[in-house]
C-alpha cells in the first residue's frame, strides 16, 4: 500500500464533545463541516422516508405531535416548537440543526470551517483545489477527486438515486416557508430563500 497523504475521518454528528476529543488527539488536523440548502436536504429526507419504515413513522407522528424533541436541540431554540403539518418541516429542521451547532461551535472558539455543497457542484475542480489546499494536501489530486462527482455513492443500495428518485417531492408553500423562517431566524440559521452562506465558508473566489 502507498504511504497515505492524510487520514479522513467522517463523524455522524457534530458536537462539542466530539470536537474536543478530536482536537486533543489530532491538534494539527483540519476540521471541515459540509452543508447544503436546507430545502433540498428536506426533499431528500422525504424521499428517504418513503422506503424507511421507522423514519416514515417519525414523519407521520410529527404531524400530530410537533417537533418539540428536535427543536429543543437547537442551541438558541428557547423551547420553541413547530407544529406545521408539512412533509418538509421535519427535513428542514434536521438539515438546519447541524448548521446551528456549527455556528455555535465557532462562536465558542472552535476552529472549524465550512464547505457549501452547492459550491462544490457549481465549481467542482476549483473547490476541490480549495479543499485540498486547506487540508495541506497536494492540489494535484483535484482532477482525480472531481471524478467522484459522477458516481452515485449509494449505488446498488436501497437508497440509490434510481431507488428513491421517482418519489414526488412535497412543495414548499409561502405559509410553510414563513413559519419555518420564524424559527430559523430565532436560532440564527440562514433563512429559506436567502443565499444561505454561513460564516467560515471556504470559497473558490478567495483561494490563493
Amino acid at each position: 500500500m502507498p504511504i497515505a497523504n492524510g487520514i479522513f475521518l467522517k463523524f455522524s454528528c457534530l458536537t462539542d464533545v466530539i470536537m474536543r476529543v478530536y482536537r486533543d488527539l489530532f491538534p494539527s488536523s483540519r476540521c471541515l463541516f459540509m452543508y447544503r440548502d436546507v430545502v433540498d436536504v428536506a426533499k431528500s429526507f422525504y424521499r428517504l422516508s418513503m422506503i424507511g419504515p421507522s423514519l416514515r413513522f417519525n414523519y407521520l407522528l410529527s404531524k400530530f405531535f410537533g417537533h418539540k424533541k428536535l427543536t429543543t436541540r437547537f442551541p438558541a431554540a428557547d423551547g420553541s416548537d413547530i407544529r406545521m403539518r408539512s412533509d418538509l418541516t421535519t427535513g428542514v429542521l434536521i438539515a438546519a440543526l447541524p448548521i446551528a451547532i456549527y455556528l455555535d461551535l465557532r462562536r465558542r472558539g472552535f476552529d472549524i470551517t465550512a464547505v457549501r455543497y452547492e459550491d462544490l457542484i457549481a465549481r467542482r475542480l476549483d473547490m476541490c483545489r480549495v479543499v485540498l489546499e486547506f487540508c495541506h494536501l497536494p492540489v494535484s489530486l483535484a482532477e482525480l477527486a472531481v471524478k467522484a462527482f459522477d458516481v452515485d455513492s449509494q449505488a446498488n443500495s436501497i437508497v440509490s438515486k434510481s431507488a428513491i428518485g421517482h418519489f414526488k417531492e412535497p412543495q414548499l408553500t409561502p405559509q410553510i416557508q414563513t413559519e419555518l423562517n420564524k424559527f430559523l431566524k430565532k436560532c440564527g440559521v440562514p433563512l429559506i430563500g436567502d443565499p444561505g452562506i454561513i460564516e467560515g465558508t471556504l470559497s473558490w473566489s478567495t483561494a490563493s
